[in-house]
């Protein structure tokens, strides 16, 4: 997910500090900070919801979206990164502006 993120990125001419929101998909907290990490991210732009839901599955970056803006957490004009890993080893990342 890291190296599809930060592709996502290049291909937009942005670093991490343009990025307000990180949404991974939810797995679990070892591997959300690992790709915080990975990425330079802050805390404050990694957006977790495993503690409430767990792993969700295929809709874990879509229920964590919709979380998101719920809270306030992102906003109107703000770019978001969404990574996702599925199975198969496939994965693949996007950066929107909300």
């Amino acid at each position: 997910m890291t190296t599809a993120g930060r592709e996502a990125m290049a291909r937009c001419e942005i670093g991490i500090d343009r990025i307000k929101c990180i949404i991974p998909h939810q797995a679990n907290m070892r591997i959300l900070k690992a790709v915080g990490d990975r990425l330079g991210a802050t805390e404050e732009q990694l957006f977790s919801n495993l503690e409430r839901y767990g792993n969700t599955s295929a809709a874990s970056v879509a229920i964590a979206l919709d979380e998101a803006v719920q809270q306030g957490d992102v906003q109107r004009g703000d770019l978001i990164l969404l990574l996702v890993f599925g199975a198969g080893l496939t994965w693949g990342a996007a950066v929107i502006e909300w």
